[in-house]
C-alpha cells in the first residue's frame, strides 16, 4: 500500500484540479441552476473558490476510503488535509492581495492549484507514516459533514462578510 500512496495522491490532485475547474464554470454553464449552486462556484468570492477545492477533495476521499480501510487514521488525515486546503486559499489570496493590491486571474488560479498540491503532498506524507491513533474516527467525518452543510447553507443564506463578497460585482451569494 505504501508504494501506491503517491499514485493515489497524484490521482486525487488530478481529480481535484479537474473537478474544481469544472465546478468553477458549471453554475454559469447550467444557466444558474439552483440544484448545482451548493457545489459549484456561484460568484468569484474567496468562499466560492474554497468550495471548488472542498467538494472534489471530499468526493475523492470517500472513494479512496474504500481502499484505505486498514488505516484507522485515514479520516483524521483527510480532514486535516482538507482543512489545510480551506485555510490556504484565503491566507494565500489575502496575503498576496494585501501586498500587491490587486487580484490578477492567473494568480487566483495558481492559488487553487498550489493549495491542492500542498494538501495532497501533506496527506501523502501523513499516509506514508505509520498509522497514528485517531481518537474518534467519526469526529473528522462529522467535521467534514458540518463544513459541507455550511457550504450548502451559505450558498443561499450568505453572510455579509468580506470572504463571501464577489470582488467583481460587490454582491454576496447567488
Amino acid at each position: 500500500m505504501k508504494q501506491s500512496i503517491g499514485l493515489w495522491q497524484l490521482i486525487g490532485f488530478a481529480v481535484t484540479a479537474l473537478g474544481g475547474t469544472l465546478l468553477h464554470f458549471l453554475y454559469g454553464f447550467l444557466g444558474g441552476a439552483v440544484w448545482i449552486a451548493p457545489f459549484s462556484g456561484v460568484n468569484e468570492s474567496t468562499w466560492e473558490h474554497m468550495k471548488l477545492l472542498f467538494w472534489p477533495m471530499l468526493i475523492f476521499a470517500f472513494v479512496q476510503s474504500f481502499f484505505f480501510r486498514d488505516r484507522e487514521d485515514f479520516w483524521c488525515v483527510k480532514a486535516k488535509g482538507i482543512l489545510l486546503g480551506l485555510v490556504l486559499i484565503p491566507v494565500l489570496f489575502y496575503t498576496y492581495n494585501g501586498v500587491i493590491g490587486r487580484s490578477p486571474d492567473w494568480i487566483n488560479i495558481a492559488i487553487f492549484f498550489i493549495s491542492a498540491a500542498i494538501v495532497y503532498l501533506f496527506e501523502a506524507r501523513k499516509l506514508s507514516d505509520a498509522p497514528k491513533a485517531c481518537r474518534s474516527p467519526w469526529l473528522p467525518i462529522a467535521l467534514l459533514c458540518g463544513i459541507a452543510v455550511l457550504f450548502i447553507l451559505f450558498t443561499f443564506v450568505t453572510p455579509t462578510l468580506g470572504i463571501f463578497k464577489d470582488p467583481l460585482t460587490g454582491t454576496y451569494g447567488i
